[in-house]
């Protein structure tokens, strides 16, 4: 009990005097999954508003396989991008492998299909009538998508937070195709495998402490704007 109290204040002290490699850490982290949850919504969000919109054949198994999807194992993931980014891979010619961009790829496929799944569901949330409005008096399909999306912007926004929850939290994927390089790929998550496993658990305990305060940050984020659509649903 001793030790865990004595990690913990060593802990608290390293992220009070904002420990340099402790920052860096945090800096990437933050960095490689807001940039992979951004480029996700921007192909999540068209992708799960195309599939609400049209109807076609097999369309509750696109869906299904959306949602299957949901849990998708990361190491599956982690080891997809390392046969695509390896340098005997087809984008082996790119040096991907073990840089910040391999990790954004994993974390991209990671949670695109949250983002597709909530905006299917964002969208399927609204009267069917404003959806069928909207065909009428849009000429173009694209203009009534973005009506439809703009209508239903605050689900989707909560999916995108969710998202970047997720990304922020994985381990799996991104160790495999970051190779948790010191200084280059080393994330939060990788961080605190590492240290725990050598012993240092000062460090692991000062990283786990940023992850949950981010992780809070973003669940606060989430209830928030659930709440604002609730009371923007009810006037």
């Amino acid at each position: 009990m001793g030790e865990i109290t004595d990690g913990f204040i060593e802990a608290v002290n390293l992220i009070v005097t904002l420990n340099p490699e402790i920052m860096e850490i945090a800096a990437r982290s933050l960095y490689v999954s807001v940039a992979a949850t951004l480029v996700a919504a921007l192909i999540a969000i068209p992708l799960g508003a195309l599939i609400y919109y049209y109807d076609f054949r097999g369309k509750r198994a696109v869906i299904n396989l959306v949602q299957t999807l949901y849990a998708l194992p990361t190491v599956i993931v982690g080891l997809l991008v390392y046969l695509l980014v390896s340098y005997s891979g087809p984008l082996g010619f790119m040096n991907l492998l073990y840089t910040t961009n391999a990790m954004i790829i994993a974390q991209v496929i990671l949670v695109s299909p949250l983002i597709v799944g909530f905006t299917i569901a964002g969208l399927s949330g609204l009267d069917k009538e404003m959806k069928y409005t909207t065909m009428a008096l849009n000429a173009r399909a694209y203009r009534a998508i973005l009506t439809l999306v703009r209508e239903a912007k605050f689900a989707i926004l909560s999916a995108v937070v969710l998202a970047f929850g997720r990304a922020i939290a994985e381990v799996g994927a991104v160790m495999m195709v970051g190779g948790n390089i010191r200084h280059f790929t080393r994330t939060l998550t990788t961080a605190i495998t590492l240290n725990t496993s050598m012993g240092d658990f000062a460090m692991s305990i000062a990283l786990g402490i940023i992850l949950l305060t981010i992780a809070l940050i973003v669940n606060c984020g989430v209830n928030i704007l659930q709440h604002y659509h609730g009371r923007v649903k009810d006037e």
